[in-house]
């Protein structure tokens, strides 16, 4: 006489287990069954911890460090300059602190980032105990002291290719973010409302369609005085969002004839409310492909405008920058090709990925067709 399993469930119980699993829920597990998507994931929440702790990983100013008394992080003024604090200048530390901080606190301690090198400057000799200078020119070669070699002024190019991560996560996000918010709501109104709503927003995601990107970011860069990274974020997303409103578009026109939509009509649920609390769940599945790819396509722009010199704005640090230094040298210096152009492919590799992942995960005829 055999024994049944207590713990054992009866396969229609595991299957209406299965089946009481919600949309994403179940788009979550096919996501996570495809390797190339989950590694190109990992790969992503790599990138966006190295742009996080980028401070602490490359750099020459202490993470934190103990002076006169009182504890100070200069380390965040590579997020933003202003949040170093003012001590600093007054007391004449010209960014080399090792030694002015012994120099004048003989009790001061520090702890210094991982690699002892800045992505602003060039580190001079004598500045890290047992350091060299940063070689420059053609002499720039990856060392040990320099991995991934030196521009040709001597700035570090691992230490670039670190603090870059942020602009190449922030390009990305940020830009499509504003794209995502202005197609959505674009695209919903026009389906929603349908009638002269649609004719008009519909023309008017044919004339944005029809505005060059790449000569809009050129002409702003020229009109305005002092450009910043988030004139180009700007004006990606304000171009890049006539695909998401379309795709959005087309959701809501399939959606709005549902029985859960007619059924909020009947119990008297406002317009709005139906939008974007019943149709807009409904109709976001197709429309996260785009946007994966769009995150990909912004970092590629972006990249490629610094190649062109027209990114960034010195200072900042970016990948495309780097290869720009690389196209100026004649080509001469290959680390400054290979490495940031090996960053951008993954990158860009991967959110493309991503978005597949997230097509096959979320279309019902493709996940039909794995089967």
């Amino acid at each position: 006489m055999t024994q049944s399993n207590p713990s054992s469930k009866p396969p229609s119980q595991a299957s209406d287990a299965t089946a009481s699993r919600g949309f994403w829920a179940e788009a979550w597990v096919r996501f996570r069954r495809r390797k190339l998507g989950m590694t190109s994931l990992c790969f992503v929440g790599l990138l966006a911890v190295i742009a996080i702790l980028s401070p602490a990983i490359a750099g020459t100013k202490p993470i934190v460090c103990r002076y006169k008394g009182s504890l100070y992080f200069p380390a965040m003024a590579y997020f933003n300059s202003r949040w170093e604090n003012p001590i600093f200048y007054r007391d004449k530390f010209y960014k080399r602190y090792p030694e002015h901080l012994k120099e004048k606190d003989p009790d001061s301690w520090a702890i210094y980032p991982l690699v002892f090198q800045d992505p602003y400057r060039r580190v001079k000799e004598g500045e890290w105990e047992g350091q060299p200078g940063n070689p420059t020119g053609a002499d720039g070669v990856p060392n040990r002291h320099n991995w991934f070699g030196t521009t040709q002024a001597g700035v570090d190019v691992f230490a670039q290719m670190v603090h870059g991560t942020k602009i190449a996560l922030l390009i990305g996000f940020i830009s499509t973010g504003i794209a995502a918010v202005i197609g959505i709501i674009v695209g919903a109104l026009a389906g929603y409302f349908q009638g002269w709503i649609d004719i008009l927003l519909s023309r008017l995601i044919e004339v944005v369609m029809c505005i060059p990107t790449l000569i809009l970011i050129l002409a702003l860069m020229a009109i305005v005085e002092d450009p910043k990274i988030w004139h180009i974020m700007a004006v990606l997303g304000a171009t890049g969002w006539t695909g998401i409103a379309r795709l959005t578009r087309g959701e809501f026109l399939k959606h709005k004839q549902a029985e859960f939509v007619t059924g909020a009509r009947a119990l008297g649920t406002g317009r709005v409310r139906i939008m974007w609390r019943h149709i807009l769940p409904n109709a976001l599945a197709p429309v996260l492909v785009p946007i994966a790819f769009g995150i990909a396509a912004a970092i590629l722009m972006e990249s490629a405008l610094s190649f062109l010199g027209f990114g960034a704005p010195p200072p900042n640090p970016s990948w495309g920058t780097t290869l720009n230094a690389g196209r100026t040298s004649n080509l001469q210096n290959w680390w400054l090709i290979l490495f940031p152009g090996i960053a951008i492919f993954l990158t860009v590799l991967a959110y493309n990925l991503i978005g597949e992942a997230v097509q096959a995960s979320t279309d019902p005829r493709l996940r039909e067709g794995t089967k």
